[in-house]
């Protein structure tokens, strides 16, 4: 059985190099069940290798045809040798600095398209009975947002549940269903008429982003869209994007985001941004980097449905959002950041979810050029780096026993951006994930900044006095890309 690639996909097949690898992944961080084995994660990775019921996409192979599209056929056989890997970290070599190391050494190659595009490693031997699980996927294979509930979803909500549910073992939906009755009835009679209205409202979908992207490159609007290829390309943000990678994290209480959500009646995009967007400048000045305009930022957007969160492929706009214009104070940071995304809500609420697809395409596709002809050191980029937002469970999973404690997306550099940020809730605590290539200095310090900028804002805000609690905002969920 085979099944083309949509446009989106096949973009990250394009866009695909040594020195910009298109997959997502993620590291979790579990700790042993009392009184267990210390040989427990060698045993699940011996347990792992006996697995050998390979359900979709975890059993297609790409195919590529000089005389059409490429697509995705079922591999006749899988050799989980060649997925799934063991590391043992010895004692004395296993800090969480040394962990991120060999992290970042497995983030860089590219996966191997003459085999099905996915790896689990476990790695062994971290300080306090401690294990982890760092697993990628092409991201033409499915987006971040969905590697995550994958993940979630088999895992176990408690302690005591012992099953285990590889998560190449469960079957997935396909997003395209199949009318393979042949007959000319009146439901595909429906069905192409209303693909024609879809055609329709994505055509006015993309006019009207034209027609404001025009309106505001001309001045005739202010802070309506943010547009693209605009933001200032003389940072150590962007450039053209080479390998090696360095990973960092910043994990913050939840409880202290709510309080600050609730004194300044804002979202959770909102104060994560404020604290990004200061850190950014204070990471540039450190740099020696002064920066007279708002830092752009990429942030992909999910498109898909509610009813559709299973199926496999991409489903993801990415949109450019101006942050804030430079200021000491982070209280008026926050309300810029809250106005600029106010006017984000209301330009994807006014255009269908396929007018941002076709958007993301053509702007990707000026900005793959540019790095496909060495150009990014030269050209203004589309933004200055790129912030998604992934929802991750909000109670503690379970592997065979052992309780994880962290989870981290880990997600890939797009053209011209040397930094990706991904944040991701989990139980009680909101973790900035930091992905980016060994050209950007100093990536702890920026890691440190975050943090310092949260504690300012957090400390700006304390005498405000406690309001009811707003009515919920609705926030279009981004996702890692």
């Amino acid at each position: 059985m085979s099944k083309k690639l949509s446009l989106l996909d096949l973009a990250f097949f394009v866009a695909e190099s040594e020195a910009s690898p298109k997959h997502v992944a993620g590291l979790l961080i579990f700790k042993r069940p009392a009184r267990s084995s210390v040989n427990f994660a060698h045993d699940l990775y011996e347990e792992y290798l006996t697995r050998t019921d390979v359900k979709a996409p975890f059993n297609k192979v790409i195919k590529f045809s000089l005389t059409g599209m490429p697509y995705w056929k079922d591999c006749a056989s899988i050799d989980l040798n060649q997925h799934i890997f063991y590391h043992k970290l010895e004692k004395g070599q296993n800090s969480r600095e040394q962990l991120y190391q060999l992290v970042s050494q497995l983030h860089e190659p590219r996966l191997a398209r003459c085999k099905p595009l996915w790896e689990i490693h476990i790695i062994d031997g971290l300080e306090n009975g401690r294990f982890g699980l760092y697993q990628k996927m092409h991201h033409a294979c499915a987006d971040g947002i969905t590697m995550m509930r994958w993940t979630a979803n088999n895992l176990s909500e408690t302690a005591d549940d012992m099953e285990l549910e590889p998560i190449w073992c469960t079957p997935r939906t396909s997003r395209r269903h199949r009318d393979n009755t042949g007959l000319l009835s009146l439901k595909m009679l429906t069905a192409l008429w209303s693909n024609i209205g879809s055609i329709r409202k994505q055509a006015m979908g993309v006019a009207r982003l034209a027609a404001m992207m025009f309106l505001e490159s001309v001045k005739l609007t202010k802070n309506a869209i943010a547009l693209p290829f605009v933001a200032n390309g003389d940072t150590p943000l962007t450039g053209q994007v080479t390998s090696g990678r360095q990973f960092a994290t910043v994990t913050v209480s939840m409880d202290r985001i709510n309080r600050i959500r609730t004194l300044t009646r804002s979202t959770l995009n909102h104060v994560a941004l404020t604290c990004l967007d200061g850190a950014l400048h204070r990471y540039l000045q450190d740099q020696g980097v002064e920066l007279k305009q708002p830092i752009t930022i990429q942030m992909p957007v999910n498109l898909r449905a509610e009813s559709d969160q299973q199926s496999a492929g991409n489903k993801i706009g990415i949109i450019q959002v101006e942050l804030s214009a430079p200021t000491d104070d982070p209280y008026v940071r926050l309300r810029n950041i809250g106005f600029s995304l106010r006017n984000v809500r209301s330009m994807i609420d006014s255009v269908v979810p396929e007018a941002i697809e076709y958007y993301t395409l053509i702007v990707g596709l000026f900005g793959q050029i540019t790095e496909m002809l060495h150009l990014s050191n030269q050209l203004p980029p589309l933004g200055n780096t790129l912030v998604s937002n992934v929802p991750g469970p909000k109670q503690y999973m379970y592997l065979k026993g052992a309780k994880m404690e962290e989870m981290h997306p880990i997600s890939t550099l797009p053209p011209s951006n040397l930094l990706n940020i991904t944040l991701f809730s989990y139980v009680n605590e909101l973790t900035f994930g930091l992905i980016a290539t060994d050209e950007l200095p100093n990536l702890q310090r920026l890691a440190h900044f975050v943090e310092a900028a949260f504690d300012e804002l957090e400390k700006s805000v304390q005498d405000m006095p406690l309001l009811p609690a707003p009515a919920a905002v609705a926030e279009q969920a981004p996702v890692s890309a």
